[in-house]
């Protein structure tokens, strides 16, 4: 795949072969995952992570976050806990972060602000990069006034700070020496900006999408640092990438368009042979493009791992989590987003993930999300999870809904009845809260149609017969409704319904018998009794 955009300008070509590649895994492979704690952790992000864990564990390397804090305008308290917070949920917490120190630290970009500087001002030393000194005034009658600086344009567009204006522009490029010397030691406010050649093709192999090509005459001049000293992504993310030694850097494909950038200041500052194996994910679409941040409340999905309260705005926004997923579903479901192992396999263990991933079979096409498969996901993660495992988080949701579950042993046991019908973690209050708390109201009118003196005797005379049972157990109690029916002149399937509803409610739940036997007599009695009035 080549994304060229000229065959005639001379080409900077990373020097990433096979040979290369496989030169690069011989060192110790170290990923990092960078986000910027600017609000919630979208599904992507968690799959970019996902994605760099499952290599770095399948290779034995090590898994870093990096917080990408230099933008303080965009800096939302309580972002960067609720990161922490959601990479343990799911499991992948890293070797190396904030919150786990490493040797490689800071870990925090705020905290390496000093460190920037010295790269920028080589830079500008080696020609590769120059001051710029305009002021937001002037940026701005430039961008939107394109036409009296000479550039031809058939429609309105904002103008770039490229090769085609920098010579108009109040920078080191256009001011003496003695101009610029005298405004740096003023302390005149400016920023760096990088110096993109002009007509050349910058090239590197990504490890989805083969050859990337791009041409350096349609980039503008990027800051990289900026005039409260602190460097732009651009720079930070190369500098980092050095100095905490990353062999593989991963992320979504919108950084794409920034990779001439990174390219060039790889090649300026540390040579390419020293640059990262780079791989751009596909994006994750929703039903109408690309799935946002915003998109859960327009779809009626989560789109964030966990819930998100967003400190700016008060407004909360549900999360997976909450919503009631498990994080083995989560991660399964995340990772055939755009990856699959060539086989029909769909449900993978977090292990099966880490054997089986390889950057081979990530799609460069983007992953449309369905939400009906996410439930699936999890329903299926549900039947297979233990009793054992599922025991607190159910337990946790009685105990929100204010039901008493005072016995494990009962409450292992309903576990084991109804989670194979439980798609989203919820579902266990609507399928068992009845075992724990008499239901407050019974679907009546399903029963009353269909309802007759038969059966009202029928289930009086049932109710002496478990009064007077020595057994009670789901087989047993099952044969003494058939026997009654049967003297009865009653076929049992027509008394089931009201039997279920009398216990549960409504028409849901387990086995009816295996609902009774854990009820208990006492309470199977009681719940049959204040029915039959009802219906009656």
């Amino acid at each position: 795949m080549s994304f060229c955009m000229s065959r005639l300008a001379p080409c900077i070509l990373v020097p990433f072969n096979l040979v290369a590649i496989f030169a690069a895994m011989s060192k110790k492979v170290r990923v990092r995952f960078a986000p910027s704690p600017t609000g919630g952790l979208h599904l992507g992000g968690v799959r970019t992570v996902l994605y760099n864990y499952l290599f770095a564990r399948k290779y034995g390397g090590d898994f870093l976050v990096r917080i990408e804090d230099t933008d303080l305008s965009r800096y939302v308290q309580g972002a960067e806990e609720y990161i922490f917070d959601t990479l343990k949920w799911c499991g992948l917490e890293p070797d190396e972060s904030v919150q786990h120190g490493g040797d490689y630290g800071p870990y925090r970009q705020s905290e390496r602000k000093d460190s920037y500087r010295q790269y920028a001002e080589q830079l500008v030393k080696n020609g590769y990069a120059y001051y710029a000194f305009d002021t937001p005034e002037e940026l701005e009658k430039m961008r939107h006034a394109p036409l009296a600086i000479g550039v031809k344009t058939e429609q309105t567009h904002t103008q770039q700070y490229d090769h085609t204006i920098r010579m108009k522009m109040r920078n080191s490029l256009t001011l003496s020496a003695d101009e610029t010397h005298k405004l740096l030691a003023d302390g005149t406010r400016h920023v760096i900006r990088i110096k993109m050649p002009e007509n050349e093709t910058v090239s590197f192999t990504d490890m989805i999408r083969g050859e990337v090509s791009f041409e350096t005459s349609l980039v503008d001049d990027k800051v990289l640092l900026k005039a409260d000293g602190m460097p732009t992504y651009h720079l930070a993310v190369v500098v980092d990438d050095h100095l905490m030694r990353i062999t593989h850097a991963f992320r979504g494909e919108e950084w794409l368009p920034s990779a001439p950038v990174h390219l060039l200041l790889w090649k300026y500052l540390f040579g390419l042979e020293n640059m990262p194996q780079w791989a751009h994910f596909p994006l994750i679409l929703g039903p109408a493009g690309k799935l946002s941040k915003r998109d859960g409340a327009k779809y009626g999905f989560p789109v964030f791992a966990m819930n998100w309260n967003d400190p700016k705005t008060g407004e909360l926004t549900e999360g997976f989590k909450e919503k009631g997923f498990l994080p083995e579903a989560f991660l399964n479901l995340l990772a055939l987003l755009g990856w699959n192992d060539g086989g029909e396999q769909e449900i993978f263990t977090k292990e099966e993930l880490i054997e089986k991933f390889s950057m081979e079979r990530v799609h460069s096409a983007g992953a449309k999300f369905d939400y009906e498969k996410a439930k699936w996901f999890n329903h299926e993660w549900i039947k297979k999870t233990t009793v054992d495992s599922l025991r607190s988080p159910v337990r946790n949701l009685f105990e929100q809904n204010k039901i008493t579950v005072s016995d494990d042993v009962i409450l292992d046991k309903v576990i084991g009845l109804v989670k194979d019908r439980c798609t989203l973690l919820p579902d266990f209050i609507q399928q068992s809260s009845f075992f724990f708390k008499a239901p407050e109201s019974i679907d009546v009118d399903a029963v009353k149609p269909k309802w007759n003196e038969a059966k009202q005797l029928f289930f009086a005379e049932l109710i002496r017969n478990y009064e007077l049972a020595i057994e009670w157990n789901a087989h047993t109690l099952e044969n003494n409704l058939k026997e009654i029916a049967a003297a009865n002149n009653l076929k049992p399937g027509e008394l089931m319904l009201p039997f279920r509803i009398m216990l549960v409610g409504g028409k849901f739940g387990p086995g009816v018998f295996e609902i009774a036997e854990l009820l208990g007599k006492e309470e199977t009695i009681r719940r049959i009794s204040s029915a039959i009035k009802m219906f009656g």
